[in-house]
């Protein structure tokens, strides 16, 4: 008997452990780990390079688009880059990329003056999909290659908004440097900073 109630008590205790242990792994678990790296001298570093890292991701995503841009063919090059950026439903870029090549084909005949005008009117009354097969059904004898000129226009603009893109980069790290702290030091404290290493 007394064996029973010394068995009987070991498993209360042992039941209690259990309980007690559970608590503190609950309540471990609902308090986080606080960062170190979230203290008021790192976040105004961090604010530091906000505008670069916004420029370093705008950056990534333009060349992500020229190489869709060089890498697909011609008509399916919209449809790829819906594909690739699904995020950014308030971009059309079928309208985007029509825009490109009808800006560009206005250069040729109104300040150029190398082309005629019908073929302008003819990119502006066309799908984007559909242009290069209209076009040269429309113009056989055309001497030049259509699709190629048209995705000079397109890698062009997207060549100029990456160059941009550096600018403002090589801009924003001159204005860190000149602050007195090292370019690297604040990206590295803002990636610390936001988790990002």
């Amino acid at each position: 008997m007394a064996e029973q109630k010394r068995k009987r008590y070991l498993e209360l205790q042992m039941e209690e452990l259990k309980e007690a242990h559970a608590d503190n792994i609950a309540q471990n678990a609902g308090v986080k780990k606080e960062n170190p790296n979230h203290n008021a001298k790192n976040a105004a570093i961090a604010e530091m390079y906000n505008d670069a890292a916004e420029y370093e991701a705008d950056l990534k995503g333009f060349e992500d688009e020229l190489f869709l841009v060089n890498k697909h063919s011609f008509k399916d090059i919209a449809t790829e880059m819906h594909a690739a950026f699904p995020k950014e439903e308030e971009r059309d870029f079928l309208v985007e990329l029509n825009t490109i090549v009808e800006l560009g084909w206005t250069d040729l005949v109104e300040v150029q003056k190398t082309h005629p005008v019908e073929q302008l009117e003819l990119i502006k009354a066309t799908d984007f999909t559909q242009m290069i097969e209209v076009f040269n059904a429309k113009f056989p004898d055309y001497a030049g290659d259509f699709e190629a000129e048209a995705r000079v226009f397109l890698a062009q603009r997207w060549e100029r908004i990456i160059n941009i893109k550096k600018e403002h980069i090589k801009q924003e790290l001159y204005e860190i440097n000149t602050s007195g702290l090292k370019a690297k030091y604040v990206k590295r404290v803002y990636q610390k900073y936001h988790g990002l290493v």
